[in-house]
């Protein structure tokens, strides 16, 4: 059972969480990147994104923890996969992998009660020069966004940080889908947009738990959901990435909760040390 919530809540409905709380967040937010480093060696091509979620599943249960996508709104799989084109929120399937296929791979589980949700990106097979590129652009955007992350800051500095970074590769941010507040809730505020104005928007303070999860996109930053109300597709069509972290405010910065304890967060990373 849920412990009730400790710590105050900001004007905005921010909640402030203690500093005891952090070590709640880390052990939920490594167990999802644990699960995302041990699944790095199934994507290949010919895979299926439901073999990819099950094995998740299996992961999940064998730590002793929950999936906080299962049954969220009727979902009823382990992890959102997107191939390609497919922005967020793809459901797996018996879809297999082809050569060159990028993927994004979304998990969240509960740990004692405390939500690490954190999301990466993978390739089967052959990365393409441009899919590579987006890829790179798309991490560093993320880590462009924790880096202005600090008690004083605010929101819109951080979508600012990511928005700058993103349009001078002359690519696009989505603006339909953005991070989130959590800790023992899956999603609370804020809204964490990956756009914005530098000085507007909530203003950080220490104790603030949220995820950062820029989507880019090669083309147009429009998107459009299918008719299974879940998956976001680009509207044109064009490749889009993303990457997912979990953080909390400190005193001097950020704390990321779901750094990969293999080092493999991003692709070209992991095929280095394969």
């Amino acid at each position: 059972m849920n412990e009730p919530h400790r710590g105050r809540q900001t004007r905005e409905g921010i909640r402030i969480h203690e500093v005891a709380d952090f070590s709640g967040m880390h052990k939920a937010g490594r167990l999802a990147a644990q699960i995302l480093d041990e699944i790095a060696d199934h994507v290949f091509v010919g895979q299926t994104t439901g073999a990819l979620d099950a094995l998740i599943e299996d992961k999940v249960n064998a730590a002793g923890a929950k999936s906080a996508t299962i049954g969220y709104k009727g979902y009823r799989h382990a992890s959102c996969i997107s191939v390609n084109h497919v922005v967020c929120h793809g459901i797996p399937g018996d879809k297999m992998l082809k050569d060159g296929d990028i993927l994004n791979i979304d998990v969240t589980v509960i740990v004692d009660g405390w939500f690490g949700d954190t999301s990466r990106m993978y390739v089967a097979g052959k990365l393409s020069r441009k899919a590579e590129r987006l890829i790179d652009v798309t991490h560093d955007a993320l880590m462009k966004g924790i880096e202005a992350v600090r008690p004083g800051n605010t929101f819109g500095d951080i979508g600012h940080a990511i928005q700058n970074y993103v349009e001078a590769q002359r690519m696009s941010v989505v603006r339909d889908f953005c991070g989130h507040g959590l800790g023992r809730v899956f999603h609370a505020p804020p809204n964490v947009l990956h756009y914005g104005r530098p000085g507007s928007g909530p203003r950080l303070e220490e104790g603030m738990f949220f995820t950062i999860e820029p989507m880019v996109n090669l083309g147009r930053p429009e998107t459009k959901v299918l008719a299974d109300d879940w998956t976001a597709v680009t509207r044109d069509k064009s490749l889009s990435a993303q990457f997912e972290h979990s953080v909390g405010v400190t005193a001097s910065g950020a704390e990321i909760f779901t750094l990969s304890p293999a080092g493999l967060f991003h692709p070209t990373w992991g095929r280095a040390q394969n």
